[in-house]
This record gives structure tokens, sequence and C-alpha cells, in this order.
């Protein structure tokens, strides 16, 4: 009897694993779909550090300067990032008309602005930075070596889509 029970747990245990792969969801392109990235609340200071350690980086590796994230600069993306989600298309002016450079002073952050960079997607905080170093325009804004601070912020949305702002000041 208890060889009986034995096996029968063994066979459902055995029955829940899947041997194999299991094959990604498609979209029309014939890619996989992307993974829904999910930010939590308490990620907010991982991401910032994060993105400040790869700039940093690229920064380095580049001859140029390090960055340091600052609070002001840091409110600004917020702000814009969350206005680019209520307007529902990235660009760089605000819902009431204001350019980058107007929100950056409107934030009381003492220095220039050295340019803004934007995004509306559903990828990773690293995976934005990688397409934003791989365009010239966006990659010289990451690497001026006018640059002495950053800011980085985003909105997400409740469908998981993501409005990344990082702006560059010195």
């Amino acid at each position: 009897m208890r060889f009986f029970v034995s096996l029968i747990v063994s066979v459902v245990l055995l029955a829940g694993c899947s041997i194999g792969t299991t094959t990604p969801q498609l979209g029309a392109d014939g890619k996989p779909l992307p993974k829904l990235y999910r930010i939590s609340n308490n990620a907010s200071g991982k991401i910032q550090f994060r993105i400040l350690d790869s700039v940093n980086s690229l920064r380095q590796a580049a001859g140029a300067p390090s960055v340091e994230l600052n609070a002001q600069l840091n409110a600004a993306a917020a702000t814009h990032s969350r206005d680019m989600s209520a307007q529902n298309r990235p660009w760089h002016f605000g819902s009431d008309g204001s350019s980058p450079i107007d929100r950056v002073a409107r934030s009381g952050y003492a220095g220039d602005l050295v340019g803004e960079l934007i995004s509306e997607t559903y990828e990773t905080e690293l995976e934005t930075l990688g397409a934003w170093m791989q365009e010239p325009a966006t990659r010289a804004i990451l690497l001026d070596k006018r640059a002495t601070n950053i800011g980085f912020n985003w909105y997400q949305e409740s469908t998981g889509k993501i409005w990344w702002t990082l702006v560059m000041g010195g």
C-alpha cells in the first residue's frame, strides 16, 4: 500500500513538471512579443542609480567626466514623463507649451540644460539606454562633456507602457 501511494504521489509530482522549452508568443512581425516590465514602487532609487552607473560607464569609455544625479532634474524628468502619458505622445513639449529649458528652470535647477531624451516603450531602462546610444543625436547628449548632472524618471501606465525622460544639465 505504501509503495502504491508513493508511486501515485511521484506520478502526480512529475506530471506537474514540464520537460522542454516553451515557445515564445510571436507578434505580427514574427518577433517575440516583449515581456511586461512592471516597475515596483520601491525600485525607484535602484533604477535611477542603475542608469547613473551605466551612463557614467559609457561616459568614462568615451573620455567624458562622470555626472551626478540631481533632484531638480529628476523632478523635471518625472513631470515630463507623466505629461507625455497624459498627452499620449512622446515629444519634448509639455501640454502647457513648455520646453525642456522651461521645465528645467521651473524645477529650480541652477545650471544649463544640455539635453533631454525621451522614450515611449515597454522596455527596461537599460534597453532604452541602449536604444539611445544607437542614435547619434541622443548618444551625443549622453556623452556631452559639458554635462555634470543627470535627471532620470518615468511614468508607467496601468497597461505597462513606460514613458522615460532623461535630462542632462551642466
